[in-house]
């Protein structure tokens, strides 16, 4: 279906395994480069939801919507940066 849709589109799900088809060493490896682009996008979203709070956003405009949630993203990225900045000065 997606492929009549958008035939220039890649499926970038998990390879999976079967019963009595278990994955190759390329399909595992393919897999765990996805698993480490999902962990670090997945990551900024948690910190902003449950730093700070952001679950749900109300409407008021598309242009203030956008201009919070990019202030929003900002801190967020104060945030990882900082904890991998104490990291370093710690090692």
């Amino acid at each position: 279906m997606l492929a009549e849709y958008a035939p220039q589109a890649q499926d970038f799900t998990h390879a999976r395994a079967y019963r009595n088809a278990p994955l190759t060493e390329e399909d595992k490896r393919k897999n765990r480069t996805k698993s480490k682009v999902r962990a670090r996008v997945e990551h900024v979203f948690r910190v902003l939801k449950c730093q700070f709070g952001l679950t749900r956003v109300r409407y008021r405009g598309l242009k203030k919507n956008a201009n919070h949630l990019f202030a929003a993203f900002a801190l967020v990225n104060i945030v990882l940066m900082k904890r991998r900045l104490l990291r370093i000065s710690q090692a």
